[in-house]
């Protein structure tokens, strides 16, 4: 039998740092908080509106047929309705 002081020493595997950030991921999360800061320059006004579940449904499956996001379709929509003055 073998005893715990006759086995060698078992060493502990040394923990290294993390790896780096793949630099393809980093990009595009510095282009996503870019983009998002650019827009947060442009609206920064919040406009919260009551609607039905069946119009919230409507409005967001138009969007996605048109490839847009249901924010952007309805700004759209109100720039249109609503031009500034002298447009």
């Amino acid at each position: 039998m073998t005893s715990a002081a006759d086995s060698p020493k078992r060493r502990r595997a040394p923990i290294g740092r993390r790896p780096a950030a793949d630099p393809a991921t980093a990009w595009v999360h510095r282009e996503d908080t870019a983009a998002a800061q650019a827009k947060a320059t442009v609206f920064t006004a919040r406009l919260t509106i009551d609607v039905t579940p069946a119009l919230r449904g409507r409005i967001k499956v138009i969007a996605f047929q048109r490839g847009v996001t249901a924010a952007d379709m309805l700004r759209e929509l109100l720039e249109r309705e609503y031009p500034e003055a002298g447009s």
